[in-house]
């Protein structure tokens, strides 16, 4: 797309808007349907405690503009863009978050925050981890829990995949936190199958966060990686 000389907010009728630049980031978005492809490619980002990044004014302004050629879009009916546009915002940077939720609610947008919270359960999975702690540090823990749980919603051996990623950088917090929410949100069998691609590092990190919900999880959890051939 051809950038032109009118402020961003200036959108001709037949153009998409052009949202501003996503503050700067390690790694880059997968194309949508390999979500957490990009794992490995995160080396530099929080590892262990979450990293509460503050948001200064022009970033503040970058949201606003982008919610308000938002509402214009949807108010001229040209859905396709208003969705291309959530896509984009979906690759800024995890502190955005909560900026963008408490903007799209204000401007009586919620549907299209909902479509954003999916749209970032696409991120590679040290990202995914990243903008949920900035929703729950920002009060929006339901937030946070449901783009996790949306994000774990795919094949368990991506799972596994992501995980093993995780674990070959040393970023253990965002180890668990993807299998808290894996192991709450997806039933034992298929939990178990996420180990499969690394069984000697996945079964104990998989007990672990099944023992942090519950001892009958663990043990349902016990059960189904043994009858899918993982000993434990």
């Amino acid at each position: 797309m051809v950038e032109e000389d009118a402020a961003p907010v200036a959108v001709p009728p037949a153009a998409v808007p052009l949202l501003p630049e996503p503050a700067p980031v390690t790694g880059r978005r997968k194309p949508r349907g390999a979500r957490f492809a990009g794992a490995a490619d995160e080396v530099g980002e929080a590892r262990e405690e979450p990293q509460v990044v503050a948001v200064g004014g022009a970033e503040r302004r970058d949201v606003v503009q982008a919610v308000e050629a938002l509402a214009r879009l949807r108010k001229e009916g040209r859905s396709g863009e208003a969705h291309a546009l959530l896509v984009e915002a979906a690759t800024w940077a995890p502190a955005r978050f909560p900026l963008l939720a408490d903007e799209l609610e204000r401007a009586g947008l919620g549907a299209d925050w909902q479509t954003l919270l999916w749209e970032a359960a696409s991120l590679p999975a040290g990202r995914l981890v990243a903008a949920a702690d900035a929703l729950g540090a920002a009060g929006r823990v339901g937030d946070g829990q449901q783009m996790l749980r949306q994000g774990v919603a795919r094949p368990p051996g991506e799972i596994g995949q992501a995980v093993l990623g995780l674990v070959a950088e040393g970023r253990h917090r965002e180890v668990r936190a993807l299998l808290d929410a894996y192991v709450r949100a997806r039933t034992p069998e298929e939990a178990a199958r996420s180990a499969e691609p690394g069984p000697q590092t996945l079964v104990p990190l998989l007990l672990e966060a099944a023992q942090g919900v519950s001892d009958e999880r663990r043990w349902d959890l016990l059960h189904a990686l043994r009858v899918a051939g993982f000993p434990a």
